[in-house]
């Protein structure tokens, strides 16, 4: 098939996909979604944005009004764009953004204050993907108070060859601990190979004293478990254990958000499940823009339903427990 006759048939093959994505309600006008972002899977920028339409209600109560960093492609993963650079790192919002994306005043290390990213509802999530962007990663704190995060993250990542079942009773391991402090914990996986043990917190704590927290929690783990555990980001450390990054809690730093595909083959994504799904033997590698929309409209609950909805702190008695003093 000749290659304008094979760009008539996907037009073809997407107009009925295109004329829904027109009746959205964004104030903003769609292009180019015939552009293939994924090659591997041939996933148009219009099915992207059709998935983040689909999933938006589950995902912005996790995404909205935080500051944001994107993985962008805007010529898909094997593309050309930006000097050869198929994918580039956003984290400023850049002049002629969509009003859906809109910015975050947050003063740098410098004393530079720039404009970083938030969306608040669906037109902004697809505003993202307009954009050509296949990951979305959030702060852990929100646009109103940036220096006071409030959702702590544990990014297990095993060692290559590592079992799922290590990393899956490593978070076990993990949330147990958590409890014992008093802090209830909600698990994801990450569309890649680890998991993510998600806390939120009130705010009260600064960036430095919540990391600081958490880098002596993932210690006490590893004392505890040597030949498992490492908390040492250097490769070499990892062999045979699982990383538990803590890193994921200072300011700046971010992590995949719930829902977010990844910039990866077979377009997977970062999904939240339960306790009892990871318990059971979860397939992550299941999870991708085509499947979870069929997940989502099975579910009965949300499984992290109750996620925002919790209040708890960390304690200095938690605090005092994990330091050591």
């Amino acid at each position: 098939m000749a290659r304008s006759s094979a760009a008539k048939h996907a037009k073809g093959e997407h107009a009925d996909l295109f004329a829904l994505l027109a009746q959205l309600p964004l104030g903003y006008k769609l292009t180019s979604l015939d552009k293939v972002l994924y090659p591997d899977q041939g996933i148009t920028k219009g099915e992207l944005i059709a998935y983040l339409a689909v999933v938006a209600d589950w995902m912005l109560p996790h995404v909205a009004h935080r500051p944001l960093t994107l993985v962008r492609c805007p010529e898909g993963m094997q593309g050309t764009a930006h000097h050869g650079k198929p994918c580039f790192f956003q984290k400023q919002r850049l002049a002629g953004s969509p009003p859906a994306v809109a910015p975050v005043p947050i003063e740098e290390d410098d004393g530079e204050v720039v404009n970083y990213m938030q969306v608040a509802d669906m037109p902004g999530l697809v505003a993202l993907a307009q954009l050509g962007t296949l990951e979305i990663h959030t702060w852990g704190s929100h646009a109103d108070t940036p220096e006071e995060p409030d959702l702590m993250v544990f990014d297990l990542d095993p060692d290559v060859g590592l079992a799922w079942d290590k990393v899956a009773l490593a978070a076990f391991d993990l949330r147990g601990r958590l409890h014992r402090l008093g802090l209830k914990s909600w698990v994801k996986t990450t569309g890649g190979k680890g998991l993510h043990v998600v806390v939120p917190v009130e705010r009260g704590l600064d960036w430095d004293a919540f990391k600081g927290f958490t880098l002596a929690f993932v210690e006490q783990m590893e004392r505890a478990e040597p030949k498992l555990y490492t908390s040492n980001v250097a490769k070499a450390a990892r062999k045979g254990k699982i990383f538990i990054d803590y890193l994921r809690n200072g300011r700046n730093a971010t992590f995949i958000a719930p829902y977010s595909p990844r910039a990866r083959k077979g377009a997977p994504v970062a999904v939240p499940i339960t306790w009892e799904e990871l318990a059971a033997g979860v397939d992550a590698a299941a999870f991708n823009t085509v499947t979870v929309p069929k997940r989502l409209a099975a579910l009965k609950v949300d499984p992290w339903a109750e996620l925002n909805a919790t209040v708890q702190r960390v304690t200095a008695a938690a605090r005092r427990s994990v330091h050591g003093k």
